[in-house]
């Protein structure tokens, strides 16, 4: 591992930011269509809901979903008010994730005295996705689930298994608490799914890449059935700060193939990147959108394909 240098405290982190975006609490902030690669292995139509709630209350060094949130919890019957205010302007889609910059069964984001009612709304789709912390799984989640006509699957940010670099984001979580989570989830027939950072602060380059495929394997292992791999950005305050200062550098867009190309491989589970603002990570033009563009591919076959062929300093 690198050098140990001392991370930013929680005060740091927020004394970094700048001003949230101004959002309405009757709208979702953000919402899609886009394919996925289901469990089924078929290809699906995904529809996803970032709805407009109160801001988590961990301070993740990472986390840049602040930016989209409220000060102060929404009022009752605003979030199924958001569903069907995207759900009337987004195409026909057999998936639906309810994103909320944060956790769905923290009552203070998502109200549970709505949970009727969301539930009511989403049975139409074959399969609901929320994300969740790992120590927020409990009985608001069972007792949500119950309600639910449909599959649910709960997206659980383990980051990575790491011991100090998972210590250094603020996330107040272990591994084994994740691993608590996922056994909770699958004994109450609820699937699970895991976020994976590529390369969080502390780690170098090769480093990252191998601590990603080591938390996607410790996810596979106690029985998550995706993991979706996000590269660490800046674009919080503190991540520029920390880049600015040697501290932390975004990953190679090389590195990113390197890990799907691995978690594929190992033939386990569904293995995605997030390619979101990835031409960011990109350092030649002309292999750059086609790296990516094979990337979304693999997403979608979860096979490998082949690579691109550049000889700029970027490539693989």
């Amino acid at each position: 591992m690198s050098s140990p240098l001392r991370l930013p405290s929680e005060r740091e982190v927020l004394a970094a930011r700048g001003p949230k975006n101004k959002v309405d609490p009757q709208v979702p902030w953000a919402w899609f269509v886009e394919p996925e690669r289901a469990a089924s292995g078929a290809i699906v139509q995904v529809a996803t809901i970032f709805l407009t709630n109160r801001e988590c209350p961990l301070k993740c060094l990472m986390c840049d979903l602040w930016k989209n949130t409220t000060d102060d919890p929404v009022p009752a019957g605003a979030i199924p008010a958001q569903i069907d205010y995207a759900l009337a302007r987004l195409p026909s889609a057999e998936h639906l994730k309810l994103y909320n910059s944060g956790n769905f069964f923290d009552p203070l984001a998502i109200p549970p005295d709505d949970h009727a009612d969301i539930a009511e709304r989403v049975g139409r789709f074959e399969n609901l996705i929320v994300e969740n912390h790992p120590r927020m799984c409990g009985k608001d989640c069972f007792r949500f689930h119950q309600r639910l006509q449909t599959r649910l699957e709960v997206a659980l940010g383990l980051e990575t298994v790491h011991p100090q670099a998972l210590a250094a984001l603020h996330k107040r979580m272990t591994v084994d608490d994740f691993d608590r989570a996922v056994e909770f989830l699958l004994e109450n027939g609820i699937a699970a799914r895991a976020f994976i950072l590529l390369r969080p602060p502390l780690l170098d380059e090769e480093e990252g890449i191998e601590w990603a495929i080591r938390s996607v394997e410790h996810a596979f292992r106690v029985g998550v059935g995706c993991c979706s791999v996000i590269p660490v950005r800046v674009g919080n305050g503190i991540m520029e700060r920390l880049k600015h200062d040697g501290r932390f550098a975004p990953p190679r867009l090389a590195s990113l193939e390197r890990v799907l190309e691995l978690g594929i491989r190992l033939a386990q589970g569904r293995v995605f990147v997030d390619l979101w603002d990835a031409e960011r990570l990109a350092g030649c033009p002309r292999c750059g959108p086609r790296r990516i563009e094979r990337m979304a591919a693999m997403n979608l076959a979860q096979q490998f394909l082949p690579s691109i062929d550049c000889n700029c300093e970027a490539s693989p």
